[in-house]
């Protein structure tokens, strides 16, 4: 934060929307993310059932897709501060009526699973309001830096919130973990009052008006086929995520702890070498990022990031029974590392120029339509990268997806 912020010269009114907002969004996330896995453990060692366990998982996370378009809608035309204290006032109001209903009648399986799709949709309009109101709660100097910050909160919340949602499973009454952490939202709301949400008076305030739900993202998609740069920018996303998801994220622990048998306390470090990356990259981005230069270097960066995700099977070919582990390892823990950094490199700017260069009055539906695009791409290249494995070498996905989006990357740079 020093590094980023108080370093540089900043007003007293910017650098507490600065603070109130990482404090927020530390809170939101950890919130959340602590909220599911605890409960989702809490589902396997109530229920014996891996399935409640998946369930528990899924209602948290198909919320995001479905509800993002609407989120996005309610974004733009609704006040951002009202919509941000109000759904962390109302994720606060639902974990305590959570806590009060455990206390008197016990916490039923039903139970888990709508308060965790309430509060991932809760989540969802409170993460796209937010979102969509940093350029007006910073100076346009600060829009870059404020977006590294909120990487790095995302980045270690996706490293330490299953790990501490463990810690809280192992060591608290799950009832007081539900009772502090709706107080904590509640705390977050309040905080959130003293935000000024008009604080960039450069960006267009628009004017509030009545919500035609379907028709508002139509518009939005109207828009979006519109601007030709924006529709790359998504479409460099939506490649990126799926060529993750079909040769990383079932692959690697697949050859991790299967082929390779590489000890589980390793495999964790590997694993949070990652976001460990991201985290560096965010601190970092400003040192390479051109806006000039932007779309050149998303290509170079995208072609960075196949040629890393190839490199994942090299290993597989050179191992035997005298196989140095610590040599592999080493090798696994600096390409995760190495595609958290990329990762950050192409995330931060993409999210600055789209805050930067769509309108106001459309910047969070384009948003919110344009994540779920993104995100839709990544259960259907876990389906093709799970059913794969049973036909193809685990060895070979890596290599296959690694090469395709290389290809991508040179056909579409050519494109016009």
């Amino acid at each position: 934060m020093y590094k980023l912020f108080v370093k540089d010269s900043i007003s007293k009114r910017e650098l507490s929307n600065i603070l109130i907002f990482s404090c927020a969004k530390l809170v939101s996330l950890f919130g959340s993310a602590i909220y599911t896995f605890a409960l989702g453990l809490y589902v396997l060692k109530t229920t014996g059932s891996g399935l409640s366990f998946a369930i528990t998982l899924v209602v948290s996370i198909l919320p995001t897709i479905i509800v993002s378009p609407f989120a996005g809608v309610l974004a733009d035309k609704l006040n951002k501060k009202i919509l941000v204290i109000t759904a962390d006032l109302l994720n606060g109001g639902l974990l305590l009526c959570i806590y009060f209903i455990y206390q008197s009648l016990g916490l039923s399986l039903y139970m888990i699973y709508i308060s965790t799709f309430l509060i991932s949709i809760i989540s969802t309009i409170f993460d796209m309001s937010f979102q969509s109101a940093i350029p007006n709660i910073v100076s346009n100097e600060k829009l870059l830096k404020i977006n590294s910050i909120s990487k790095v909160i995302e980045s270690v919340s996706s490293i330490s919130g299953p790990m501490i949602g463990g810690l809280v499973f192992v060591f608290l009454d799950i009832r007081f973990f539900i009772l502090i952490n709706g107080l904590s939202f509640i705390l977050a709301a309040v905080s959130e009052l003293f935000m000024d949400f008009s604080f960039n008076k450069d960006v267009k305030q628009i004017k509030r008006q009545r919500i035609s739900m379907f028709k508002d993202i139509m518009e939005g998609f109207k828009y979006i086929q519109k601007k030709v740069e924006l529709k790359k920018i998504i479409i460099l996303l939506v490649s990126l995520n799926f060529f993750i998801s079909l040769s990383l994220l079932v692959p690697l622990p697949y050859i991790l702890n299967t082929i390779l048998k590489i000890d589980s306390y390793y495999f964790g470090i590997i694993q949070g070498a990652c976001p460990l990356g991201m985290i560096i990259g965010a601190i970092f981005v400003k040192k390479i990022f051109n806006e000039l230069h932007f779309e050149r270097r998303l290509m170079i960066l995208n072609g960075v990031f196949s040629l890393l995700i190839m490199l994942i099977s090299l290993p597989v070919f050179f191992s035997n029974h005298n196989s140095n582990f610590l040599f592999m390892n080493i090798f696994y823990i600096i390409i995760m590392l190495c595609i958290g950094i990329v990762i950050s490199f192409i995330d931060v700017p993409v999210f600055y120029i789209l805050q930067k260069t769509i309108d106001a009055e459309f910047r969070a539906r384009v948003l919110s339509l344009g994540m779920s695009v993104v995100k839709i791409a990544s259960p259907i290249a876990l389906l093709i990268s799970g059913s794969l494995l049973g036909i193809l070498s685990p060895s070979m996905l890596p290599i296959a997806g690694g090469s395709l989006s290389l290809v991508f990357v040179f056909i579409f740079s050519r494109l016009k």
